[in-house]
């Protein structure tokens, strides 16, 4: 008698053990995407009846049973999870075991200055604000970086982060890359190079995005101003103007801009800029360190994001008067 019982009671789970697995292989009811928060320490009956009152299963007492079965429902993570249309209790189940929540994406751009930054970061869905009315200044400090100036120390890329980052976490991240790009960039560096420290060619390297538009001129601009560097020439360059001048360019630069004197007015002070003026990319931090070798000296913007380079201050005016000045020949 007591063996028949066991036989009935085995063959019982054996039926409902394949029930469970037919049913969680059939794709689910959801008619369109969905996302839903699993907050810590929600128990599983509970986030079962949740997913099907919401159509991403179509019976929560199987979905359990599903989970008894495979030993996970102690296992589920929390987290933000997005389910697709018609998804099967399978893949729902493994979603939750496997802590597959949604992962967003933030995209720091070349060129862009902190304030930029600090904006878009600002504005990024899912991310806890820390930082907010975070000036440059202190900005490293904040995120217990140093005391140094923030501009230029973010690393444009792509950074991938789940519900609840915050800020902080995402700019550190941002500037633990940029120190290891440019520590292997120079250490990697061409030779006689008119820098004392990676934090010079930095600046350089900002120069540089803010200069080009096409990567092939990167290196041609990067020469240009290490040999009027070496020559005791003022770089001349018009993005560390306009940064220097801060809120009170209004996207026209002027002759009074040029001569109006900054840290930043590289037509009044020889040298480098105090600071990086942008973040700038992998591929103009190389440039800065692997400048071509040639003999122009200046180099003027063609209108189309291309660049005319000089050997002599007279093709040099020559070239301003044609693309600068629309004078035709």
């Amino acid at each position: 008698m007591l063996v028949a019982i066991t036989l009935i009671v085995a063959l019982g789970a054996y039926s409902a053990w394949k029930l469970v697995y037919a049913w969680a292989d059939r794709s689910g009811p959801l008619l369109e995407p969905v996302v839903i928060q699993v907050e810590p320490g929600t128990g599983f009956g509970q986030l079962a009846r949740e997913l099907e009152r919401l159509r991403v299963v179509s019976s929560a007492a199987l979905f359990s049973a599903l989970a008894r079965f495979e030993n996970a429902a102690e296992s589920v993570r929390a987290g933000e999870y997005r389910f697709g249309t018609y998804v099967d209790p399978n893949t729902v189940l493994r979603q939750l075991v496997d802590g597959d929540v949604v992962v967003y994406r933030l995209r720091i751009v070349e060129g862009w200055s902190v304030s930029d930054l600090l904006a878009a970061v600002g504005k990024a869905p899912a991310v806890e604000t820390t930082l907010a009315a975070a000036q440059v200044s202190e900005l490293l400090a904040r995120l217990g970086l140093g005391s140094g100036h923030a501009e230029g120390q973010f690393f444009p890329d792509t950074y991938h982060y789940v519900q609840g980052a915050t800020d902080a976490e995402i700019l550190r991240r941002a500037y633990r890359k940029m120190q290891s790009v440019i520590e292997s960039e120079w250490n990697e560096r061409a030779r006689d190079l008119p820098y004392s420290n990676q934090s010079e060619a930095l600046v350089m390297a900002s120069l540089i995005e803010k200069e080009t538009g096409v990567a092939s001129d990167r290196a041609r601009v990067a020469g240009v101003f290490v040999r009027r560097l070496k020559q005791q020439m003022k770089l001349q360059a018009d993005p560390s103007v306009i940064y220097g001048l801060g809120t009170d360019f209004d996207g026209n630069l002027t002759r009074a801009h040029l001569d109006r004197d900054t840290p930043y007015n590289t037509y009044t002070r020889k040298g480098l800029p105090p600071t990086p003026i942008a973040l700038p990319g992998r591929a103009a931090i190389h440039a800065a360190l692997h400048p071509a070798q040639e003999e122009v000296m200046y180099f003027v913007a063609r209108g189309d994001g291309s660049t005319e380079f000089s050997t002599t201050l007279a093709e040099h005016r020559e070239a301003v008067r044609r693309f600068q000045l629309g004078e035709v020949p």
